[in-house]
Protein backbone atom coordinates (compact mmCIF):
# COMPACT_ATOMS: atom_id res chain seq x y z
CA UNK A 1 0.00 0.00 0.00
CA UNK A 2 1.03 3.91 -0.29
CA UNK A 3 2.35 5.70 2.51
CA UNK A 4 0.29 8.68 3.63
CA UNK A 5 1.51 11.49 5.77
CA UNK A 6 -1.04 12.78 8.21
CA UNK A 7 -1.64 15.91 9.71
CA UNK A 8 0.62 15.69 12.49
CA UNK A 9 3.04 16.88 10.22
CA UNK A 10 5.27 19.52 11.15
CA UNK A 11 6.81 20.37 7.50
CA UNK A 12 10.04 19.68 8.14
CA UNK A 13 11.06 18.44 4.88
CA UNK A 14 12.84 15.36 5.86
CA UNK A 15 10.88 13.17 3.94
CA UNK A 16 11.12 15.07 0.34
CA UNK A 17 14.63 14.36 -0.31
CA UNK A 18 14.25 10.32 0.65
CA UNK A 19 12.20 9.82 -1.73
CA UNK A 20 13.06 7.72 -5.02
CA UNK A 21 9.99 8.18 -6.35
CA UNK A 22 9.08 11.87 -5.76
CA UNK A 23 6.20 11.21 -4.73
CA UNK A 24 6.35 13.66 -1.66
CA UNK A 25 5.39 17.06 -2.17
CA UNK A 26 5.16 20.72 -0.13
CA UNK A 27 1.97 21.75 0.98
CA UNK A 28 0.05 23.59 -1.57
CA UNK A 29 2.38 22.54 -4.94
CA UNK A 30 0.81 21.16 -8.06
CA UNK A 31 2.11 17.47 -9.42
CA UNK A 32 3.13 15.45 -12.04
CA UNK A 33 4.03 12.28 -12.79
CA UNK A 34 7.03 13.20 -14.88
CA UNK A 35 8.53 14.99 -11.99
CA UNK A 36 11.65 13.20 -11.75
CA UNK A 37 10.47 9.95 -13.18
CA UNK A 38 11.16 8.49 -16.32
CA UNK A 39 7.68 9.43 -17.74
CA UNK A 40 6.91 12.38 -20.34
CA UNK A 41 4.10 13.10 -22.67
CA UNK A 42 1.12 10.89 -23.37
CA UNK A 43 1.63 7.43 -20.90
CA UNK A 44 -0.47 4.30 -20.48
CA UNK A 45 -0.76 3.88 -16.37
CA UNK A 46 0.08 0.12 -15.05
CA UNK A 47 -3.65 -0.27 -15.04
CA UNK A 48 -4.65 0.56 -18.66
CA UNK A 49 -5.57 4.23 -18.88
CA UNK A 50 -4.00 6.61 -21.10
CA UNK A 51 -2.76 9.79 -19.27
CA UNK A 52 -0.46 12.66 -19.61
CA UNK A 53 2.49 12.51 -17.58
CA UNK A 54 3.78 16.72 -17.59
CA UNK A 55 -0.11 17.42 -16.17
CA UNK A 56 0.23 19.42 -13.13
CA UNK A 57 -2.23 18.13 -11.11
CA UNK A 58 -3.94 20.32 -8.38
CA UNK A 59 -2.41 19.48 -4.26
CA UNK A 60 -3.39 16.78 -2.39
CA UNK A 61 -3.11 19.50 0.31
CA UNK A 62 -2.69 22.79 0.93
CA UNK A 63 -1.29 22.76 4.73
CA UNK A 64 1.23 20.22 5.14
CA UNK A 65 3.48 17.47 2.72
CA UNK A 66 1.77 14.89 1.24
CA UNK A 67 2.31 11.79 -0.84
CA UNK A 68 0.69 11.00 -4.39
CA UNK A 69 -0.30 7.68 -4.43
CA UNK A 70 -0.25 7.02 -7.52
CA UNK A 71 3.62 7.17 -7.50
CA UNK A 72 4.10 5.99 -3.78
CA UNK A 73 5.98 2.74 -3.95
CA UNK A 74 6.26 2.42 -0.13
CA UNK A 75 10.28 2.50 -1.30
CA UNK A 76 10.05 -1.43 -2.82
CA UNK A 77 12.88 -1.82 -5.26
CA UNK A 78 14.98 0.67 -3.32
CA UNK A 79 15.13 0.00 -0.07
CA UNK A 80 14.34 -2.80 3.00
CA UNK A 81 11.45 0.22 4.69
CA UNK A 82 9.88 3.71 3.53
CA UNK A 83 12.61 6.19 4.01
CA UNK A 84 9.95 8.56 4.90
CA UNK A 85 8.54 6.73 7.63
CA UNK A 86 11.90 6.31 8.64
CA UNK A 87 13.38 9.68 8.62
CA UNK A 88 10.02 11.14 10.14
CA UNK A 89 10.58 12.83 13.63
CA UNK A 90 6.82 13.12 14.45
CA UNK A 91 5.78 8.93 13.04
CA UNK A 92 3.49 11.19 10.69
CA UNK A 93 4.25 8.83 7.47
CA UNK A 94 1.85 5.37 7.83
CA UNK A 95 0.10 2.97 5.58
CA UNK A 96 -2.33 4.43 3.80
CA UNK A 97 -5.37 1.99 4.09
CA UNK A 98 -7.58 3.27 1.07
CA UNK A 99 -4.53 2.62 -1.48
CA UNK A 100 -3.46 -1.12 -0.65
CA UNK A 101 -0.97 -2.54 -3.01
CA UNK A 102 0.48 -6.06 -3.49
CA UNK A 103 4.33 -6.12 -3.35
CA UNK A 104 4.10 -6.96 -7.02
CA UNK A 105 2.09 -4.31 -7.82
CA UNK A 106 4.32 -1.75 -6.14
CA UNK A 107 7.16 -3.32 -8.01
CA UNK A 108 5.80 -2.71 -11.45
CA UNK A 109 4.85 0.75 -10.04
CA UNK A 110 8.13 1.57 -9.31
CA UNK A 111 9.69 -0.37 -13.39
CA UNK A 112 7.00 1.74 -14.34
CA UNK A 113 7.82 5.33 -12.91
CA UNK A 114 11.67 4.54 -13.66
CA UNK A 115 11.29 3.07 -17.27
CA UNK A 116 12.69 -0.29 -16.14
Amino acid sequence: MAIIITDECINCDACISECPNNAIYEPDQEWAFSDETALSGMVKTPGGKEMDANAENEPISDEFYYIVPDKCTECKGFHEEPQCASVCPVDCCVPDEDHVESEEELLGKKAWLHGE
